[in-house]
């Protein structure tokens, strides 16, 4: 008996193939969102972090007791409506404040209008509880100004 000649070749499964695809398009779909979002917070930390940073300069002077500093940088509304005497009497009235922490910061615009809200996490110096204080702010000829 001769042996049969070998049959045409088995056809090869398109699963191979298909699974190739799927992974490169997985990649490049998280890789492309990872890219975006990467580009999306720098653009929020950009809008944000001058309002952040002109609120944690008015902490630290309040916490270093340079009140006629975090005086300087009120908005002009409640320095018309608050003298620094006033301000510095009604701050040392005040429970110290040892340290805080930035909880959220949001920036908005009504026409020509910018103003923001820091959150801020205190903790008194007297028996170290926390409080979440909302820090109120205003765009004055360029620059973030704590607005109370």
């Amino acid at each position: 008996m001769t042996p049969l000649p070998p049959g045409p070749p088995q056809p090869k499964s398109p699963v191979r193939k298909i699974l190739i695809i799927v992974a490169i398009v997985l990649v490049l779909c998280c890789g492309g969102a990872a890219v975006a979002g990467y580009f999306a917070w720098r653009g929020i930390d950009a809008a944000t972090a001058p309002a952040r940073d002109a609120a944690t300069a008015y902490a630290d002077d309040l916490i270093a007791g340079d009140y006629a500093g975090a005086y300087a940088q009120l908005c002009r509304r409640t320095r018309e409506l608050t003298t620094e005497q006033q301000f510095i009497t009604e701050q040392t009235a005040r429970p110290r404040v040892k340290d805080y922490s930035v909880t959220g910061v949001s920036v908005e615009q009504h026409n020509s209008t910018v103003s923001g809200v820091v959150t801020l996490k205190l903790t008194r110096a007297d028996d170290g509880s926390t409080y979440s204080l909302g820090v109120p702010l205003l765009k004055e000829d360029g620059q973030w100004r704590v607005c109370m």
